[in-house]
């Protein structure tokens, strides 16, 4: 899409590297966490459902801005794949506790 709108090929790859690295980094140190007994799975819940939710939040405040300059037909296509994610990642939690691994 990047590449669509002009932006240069050099700032894509550095943004995806960058995004990538912070993405791996993240992961890393959520995944040391979760290696303490008892606590550490508790903290990682902790940090990781309102940082989904503060996200979701940024999308609606996005969203008043995005009607108020008249892309609204984008805007529910967006919020339907969003709420999409949003059931698809309850769903897997939830079946993801109900059904046990071996």
């Amino acid at each position: 899409m990047a590449l669509y709108f002009g932006v240069d090929k050099k700032v894509v790859v550095l943004f995806t590297i960058v995004l990538g690295v912070f993405t791996q980094f993240f992961a890393g140190i959520t995944a040391l966490i979760a290696l303490v007994p008892f606590v550490g799975p508790l903290i990682v819940k902790v940090l990781a459902i309102p940082l989904f939710w503060l996200l979701n939040g940024l999308g609606y405040f996005v969203s008043i801005f995005a009607i108020k300059k008249g892309y609204s037909r984008e805007l529910v296509g967006s919020r339907v794949l969003t709420f999409a994610v949003l059931v698809g990642l309850v769903l897997g939690y939830i079946i993801g506790h109900i059904i046990p691994i071996r």
